[in-house]
């Protein structure tokens, strides 16, 4: 008998739905058809594939209010923001359409006589996208899209925190007039999960997700020899140089560690200031954070929602606590946000000092509303700090020098270098992370790269 899930919201407890795990013959079939469909799709002309890409583009941002409605509920983000995200599933999705034809053009190569020589860039074939919960559309988008447009069919397993988003994927295909077999969601178990990586049809897996999560994917793709896209996630730094505009840092950097309830792979999770501008930092900081509004999400007021379960936010307490423990000190009054409440998801941002390396909340995961900041006396410091990490998703650097930010940047073991801004992805950049931050790359031209097999022809044309 097919075994069941419910997504509760985060909000109230509150079911958002009920829904069956797909049944094995459900699965053979999606694998099936996913084989079956790889052929004739990368037998489709470009310019077909993007017009049926962009017809399911134009549906969601049709239904852009509703879906966006529905992150909200699923997983508990504010309103007022979830527009953002749908929004930045178009950016990105246009951004891939617009690029594809160059990025998946043949690689002509210097003229040699009397033979024709290039590289073409292949589907992969089936390819299999594991999605989170915490940017349903964004972390989906970035494998799906390219993927179908570079040839591949795929199948798109979705948190069970965010079922509705591979729902409405689907619906938007099937509006787009997807041929059938070329697109499929499927609801699974992590076993079904794991079954699916080790079908011999499957060519390609892209996950996003926690790092025991990627090593999951790891041992059940081992020995298959295919390609596997890990995006992990991290314990992203800022760090606040002597010179830097202290007010755009602040509003930066705070911004970057609570948006989202701080559930973001690359929010900001430890701050280095330079001793010169940390107190002003600081006294800035804990005022801009008083401001946060933490309450129901769906009301428009509200910039600070609750975190996906109540697990999570005990989670990052103990954290708290541990650091407290051990010296460090809480800046901002929990009482003053009425909606937090232990034990539930409702959780008020925190900053905390006196704060080292010592302390799992410098240096493992948090992935919730909280960060530490710690003064450093200089450049060479700041990079060992940052440095200092398993991690290396992104870093920041708030200054006014381009050329220190530069070469602190080729110095930083990260995916991305960013300078006076952060968590924020341009579909023009590779997304990439290092360490266990994951391996393989999406968006820009070079996300085409892992979704097509490289070809060369080498064709004898004269005597």
């Amino acid at each position: 008998m097919t075994s069941t899930f419910t997504c509760r919201s985060p909000i109230d407890g509150g079911i958002v739905c009920e829904r069956p795990h797909a049944s094995e013959a459900d699965i053979d079939k999606a694998i099936a058809e996913a084989a079956s469909a790889a052929r004739t799709w990368r037998e489709t002309p470009l310019a077909e594939r993007t017009r049926v890409v962009a017809a399911a583009v134009d549906w969601v941002m049709a239904h852009k209010q509703d879906l966006a409605a529905d992150i909200t509920r699923q997983m508990g983000r504010p309103i007022r923001y979830t527009p953002g995200e749908i929004g930045g599933f178009e950016e990105r999705s246009r951004y891939m359409i617009d690029i594809a034809p160059a990025a998946l053009a043949d690689v002509k190569l210097p003229a040699k006589p009397g033979f024709d020589r290039y590289i073409r860039r292949s589907p992969v074939g089936p390819v299999f996208v594991i999605a989170p919960w915490n940017y349903p559309w964004l972390t989906s988008v970035n494998a799906i899209v390219p993927a179908l447009l570079a040839g591949n069919p795929v199948i798109l397993k979705h948190s069970a925190q965010t079922p509705l988003v591979a729902e409405a994927y689907g619906k938007a295909f099937e509006a787009a007039g997807l041929p059938k077999g070329v697109f499929r969601y499927l609801h699974l178990t992590h076993d079904q999960t794991s079954r699916i990586i080790g079908a011999p049809e499957i060519r390609f897996v892209a996950f996003t997700g926690s790092v025991p999560g990627g090593k999951a994917v790891e041992q059940a793709a081992a020995g298959r020899f295919i390609g596997l896209g890990l995006e992990l996630g991290g314990k992203d730094p800022g760090y606040v140089r002597a010179d830097a505009d202290l007010d755009g840092a602040v509003g930066g950097l705070i911004d970057g560690a609570f948006f989202n309830s701080g559930q973001s792979c690359c929010g900001i999770e430890r701050i280095y200031v330079h001793k010169s501008l940390f107190d002003g930092f600081v006294e800035k900081a804990v005022a801009l954070t008083n401001e946060y509004v933490l309450g129901d999400p769906m009301d428009q007021a509200t910039t600070l929602g609750p975190m996906v379960r109540a697990s999570a936010a005990d989670f990052v307490r103990k954290q708290i606590a541990d650091a407290v423990a051990a010296g460090a000190k809480t800046l901002i009054d929990t009482k003053a946000f009425k909606a937090d409440k232990p034990g539930t998801p409702y959780m008020a941002p925190q900053i905390v000092v006196g704060v080292d390396h010592s302390m799992d909340l410098m240096l493992e995961e948090s992935f919730g509303p909280v960060v530490g900041i710690m003064p450093v006396a200089d450049d060479e410091e700041a990079l060992k700090l940052m440095n200092d990490s398993a991690y290396g998703l992104t870093a920041a650097v708030y200054t006014k020098d381009a050329d220190a930010a530069a070469r602190l940047g080729e110095r930083l073991d990260t995916g991305t270098v960013f300078m006076n801004r952060c968590d924020y992805l341009d579909p023009a950049l590779a997304w990439t992370g290092v360490k266990d931050s994951g391996r393989g790359c999406t968006l820009s031209s070079l996300g085409y790269e892992q979704l097509t097999q490289p070809k060369s022809f080498h064709l004898k044309t004269g005597a």
